[in-house]
């Protein structure tokens, strides 16, 4: 597939040098963070493939199974300056953002001045995003979507680069507030995470009870960051995986002749599903020790990329199927 040329883009040789270069940062990073973090290798990875891409992720599952230690053991691994913040039904917009102070001088002239909040971090952690009220959900929202954020009429822009890692807790359902469906289609990924194997849980037992816990070291820097990036969206992606990327969101959409859909898909995802597994494949790929998406990257990518943007109708919800379920059966028709 030729690659249109532009003065930023290099010629393959290039590509594929820094590509390399590329494979063995991932694979440092990789090992990092397995020292800290035990099993849970899908989360670890669909979380990474995140960041290298340039986007949000929302990680789901019941408290307790290391979500917010992944996310400020990625910090300290990829050089990003982090902050966390607990979301809670009181929060305000400004306890995320900011807000205005005013100050005085010696001469008693008084001025405002803004005081930055939270969210100026590069790797933001938006722990139980779903507690907050939908006005402070779509402040954190708008800072995802623009990465910059707008206090007084004054726009400040927030650092690169800039990633929201928030996570939902699927169980308490009292007192949150679901986020509504164009807010998580904003997320690249939505990442379930499960309960450890029994190897890796044996391994958590013995090695987080005693005096000393590992603690990881930054294996790159936000600079080097921003370059992986850069990277990933010059990378060339074969016709066939691009036909392969339409054909599969496409399928997921009721009303375009894919029968199962019709029956039991509500809505399904839009143009955002493509663009995020096209970036998701070649992330994928370099994390897997390769230098070109494959068939088998957006297999392996349909359900984090495309659970959180369709939706089932009442009759298949009540015969007990799951996004899940519907997402499996587009990815065995689409395997032929």
């Amino acid at each position: 597939m030729g690659m249109m040329k532009t003065e930023a883009s290099l010629d393959e040789k290039a590509i594929v040098a820094a590509a390399e270069r590329a494979l063995s940062d991932i694979a440092a990073i990789r090992g990092e963070v397995s020292k800290v973090i035990f099993g849970q290798e899908s989360v670890v990875e669909n979380t990474i493939l995140a960041v290298l891409s340039g986007g949000h992720a929302l990680l789901v599952g019941v408290p307790g199974l290391a979500k917010t230690r992944l996310v400020t053991t990625l910090g300290e691994v990829l050089g990003l300056a982090a902050n966390r913040i607990q979301f809670t039904p009181d929060l305000m917009p400004s306890d995320i953002l900011g807000s205005e102070v005013m100050d005085q001088d010696d001469s008693g002239r008084r001025s405002f001045r803004f005081v930055k909040g939270p969210v100026f971090a590069q790797l933001l952690m938006a722990d139980e995003i779903n507690r907050a009220s939908p006005r402070t959900q779509s402040a954190l929202l708008q800072s995802m979507q623009e990465y910059h954020i707008t206090i007084a009429g004054q726009r400040y822009d927030l650092p690169a680069p800039f990633h929201v890692l928030a996570t939902q807790n699927p169980l308490e359902q009292e007192g949150t507030y679901p986020l509504p469906e164009a807010q998580l289609d904003r997320f690249l990924l939505q990442v379930d995470v499960n309960y450890p194997e029994l190897a890796a849980e044996r391994q958590i037992l013995l090695e987080t009870t005693g005096l000393g816990e590992t603690r990881p070291e930054a294996i790159i820097d936000a600079q080097r960051l921003l370059e992986i990036q850069t990277l990933v969206r010059q990378m060339p992606v074969s016709d066939t995986v691009v036909d392969a990327i339409l054909a599969l969101v496409r399928s997921a959409r009721p009303g375009q002749g894919n029968a199962s859909t019709d029956k039991n898909v509500a809505w399904g995802p839009g143009p955002r599903a493509g663009q995020a597994m096209m970036l998701c494949a070649r992330a994928r790929a370099l994390y897997e020790g390769r230098l070109a998406p494959s068939l088998d990257d957006i297999f392996a990518l349909a359900e984090p990329i495309l659970q959180h943007r369709m939706a089932l109708t009442f009759a298949a919800r009540a015969e007990g199927m799951s996004v899940r379920d519907v997402i499996a059966g587009l990815v065995k028709q689409a395997k032929g």
